[in-house]
């Protein structure tokens, strides 16, 4: 006997289906699932791949998310929330009209949106989800990521890191056989790179390395600035100003993707401002970007111990790869052409589909292993005597050191630095800094330890990190045989039982705009940006047709919103066909 559910109108029965795969990205998210020894993209109620990572509140108090939400960004910034994924494992927070976020909370919400999207399209009830996240995320945004899958009815046990996805989609699409490649993976908002070594049918990651702030968004602002600047606005811009100009900034750089060179026109009150890009000139734009790029790729191949001419390929993935100055840099930097055999927008979701997959010991994949790295070093601080007879504290003495395969376990043995210590305190790093208080605490452990001669009472630490990001770190004095062992948890960012529930309630409580209602929302917040965006008589012709158009929403016939809905819609491209 099965139960049924309704979700959109739409019965299904309760199924427990295999694990699905989910891209959560900063300005766009996916999801897939593993079937007929493929992993298979999940499309959203408006038949779209994407669905944009942004969340908007209707003057009524109504979420909505993705492509609705993303249009009103411009039109109404101070009700929408974008590229947030940036700011996991923070405090920062967002105002949204009456309510206030986090980032979990906003990224949970969209988690929730595909979670639905993918329960509609499959029939089938989805509990447990393998995620993405930046190969650079560290402990505290990597829980935080889990925490916005638990608030949105998932259980999230596996992370996987986004360019270990990207190889994983290649390893099993692409019969390349035994070969050393770099995988570049430049998103919305983090830039990931990976060396992987693929041999007898086993991925192993040998190195990664990145940047959480360094991606397509500044790209966008970095022509937002220059079009300010050239245009002489930067004493004249609010907020709004701002989003209008940066949305033309992402249409001009999308459209030198396919052309030399475009018009970048914005309208501001009653001024039309204007000027003229071209690849040149966005070359010299990007150059400050492009110097960072270079450190995290030298990084990686500097800890694989290889060079640019050991790889076999080098692969693009995330959607800001696509622009022909970063498909140039990086063919000047490996003299090859990389790899994009694979959409980069997908190639994360279709990678995660894999890896649960795996998780879950599918036959199809039976013959097929992968191993991957740890991000960052994992340390504590310790004390030495300096030359002048005291002592140096503040050093940070790895433990686990970056890039190291993971699982493992490791252990440094410790000694009491001051005559008759009774106890040791060990303070739990993770980071790359010489002074040890400059990285990232994640928490602390005390021991009690005999009284003893300076440096004759030892301890051994032993950490052992596994495939899931989870740190155990492990204590024993040698002297009394006693063992502190827990499980790591950063206190400051994480959640309480408590608190989840409370975060359960309160965003159970938000009223979720319908989603089979949502293509008509979409269709008016775009209606409102072009309106904003043109002038004249434009402006007339788009109201006129706006109206009519809420018109027919308020007879709630079906049959006349569908054939609306479908005339409004060639009206909007055809209008916006004339903007760009």
């Amino acid at each position: 006997m099965f139960m049924g559910f309704a979700l959109s109108n739409v019965f299904y029965k309760v199924i427990i289906m295999n694990i699905v795969g989910i891209d959560l990205g900063t300005t766009n998210s996916l999801i897939s699932y593993f079937k007929d020894g493929k992993s298979q993209i999940i499309k959203n109620v408006h038949n779209e791949r994407l669905t944009p990572s942004v969340v908007s509140v209707l003057e009524n108090g109504e979420i909505i998310i993705g492509q609705a939400a993303k249009e009103r960004l411009y039109t109404h910034p101070h009700l929408t929330a974008a590229a947030f994924k940036r700011f996991m494992g923070t405090k920062k927070k967002y105002t949204l009209g009456k309510y206030t976020f986090t980032p979990v909370e906003l990224s949970s919400l969209v988690l929730k949106s595909l979670k639905a999207d993918a329960e509609v399209a499959l029939g089938e009830c989805i509990e447990e989800a393998v995620i993405s996240v930046p190969a650079y995320f560290n402990e505290q945004q990597r829980r935080a990521t889990k925490q916005a899958g638990e608030l949105a009815g998932l259980r999230v046990e596996r992370l996987i890191s986004e360019p270990t996805a990207v190889a994983l989609a290649y390893g099993l699409h692409e019969n390349n056989g035994d070969c050393q490649f770099l995988v570049f993976d430049l998103g919305g908002g983090t830039f990931d790179v990976s060396v992987v070594d693929l041999f007898d049918n086993i991925l192993e990651v040998k190195a990664v390395a990145g940047d959480n702030f360094l991606g397509g968004e500044d790209f966008d602002q970095a022509i937002t600035d220059y079009f300010i600047q050239n245009q002489q606005l930067q004493n004249y811009l609010d907020a709004k100003g701002q989003s209008i100009i940066k949305e033309k900034a992402e249409a001009v750089k999308c459209k030198l993707s396919s052309c030399k060179t475009a018009e970048m026109n914005v309208v501001l009150g009653d001024m039309l401002y204007t000027t003229t890009l071209t690849r040149t000139i966005l070359k010299e734009i990007f150059e400050p970007i492009f110097l960072r790029l270079r450190q995290p790729i030298m990084r990686a191949l500097h800890d694989a111990k290889l060079t640019t001419t050991d790889l076999s390929h080098v692969i693009l993935a995330g959607g800001s790869s696509r622009m022909p100055s970063i498909r140039t840099y990086v063919t000047r930097m490996f003299e090859r052409l990389p790899m994009d055999s694979i959409d980069p927008d997908e190639a994360i979701v279709l990678g995660a589909g894999v890896a649960a997959a795996l998780k879950e010991r599918n036959q199809d994949l039976s013959e097929r292993r992968m191993t991957d790295v740890c991000p960052y070093t994992l340390g504590t601080d310790i004390v030495e005597d300096n030359q002048f007879g005291s002592l140096q504290t503040n050093i940070y003495q790895p433990i686990i050191e970056r890039n190291t395969v993971i699982p493992c376990s490791r252990v440094v043995r410790l000694y009491n630095a001051v005559d008759n210590q009774r106890k040791m305190n060990i303070k739990i790093y993770q980071g790359e800094n010489r002074q040890a208080d400059q990285n990232l605490k994640l928490g602390e452990l005390n021991i009690n330890i005999p009284p003893k001669p300076k440096w004759q009472s030892s301890v051994d630490i032993r950490y052992t990190y596994d495939v899931n990001g989870l740190l155990e770190v492990e204590v024993t004095s040698l002297d009394t045989g006693q063992t502190k062992r827990q499980i790591i948890v950063n206190s400051e960012n994480q959640l309480t039982p408590e608190e989840i529930n409370a975060c359960f309630k309160r965003l159970a409580s938000l009223k979720i705009h319908p989603r089979e209602k949502d293509e008509n929302r979409l269709l008016l917040a775009r209606a409102g940006r072009l309106y904003e965006e043109f002038l004249g008589e434009m402006r007339t012709i788009i109201d006129r047709q706006t109206i009519l158009f809420e018109a027919v929403l308020d007879k709630q016939d079906l049959f006349l919103i569908e054939e609306a809905a479908k005339e409004f819609s060639a009206f909007l491209d055809e209008i916006e066909g004339v903007m760009y």
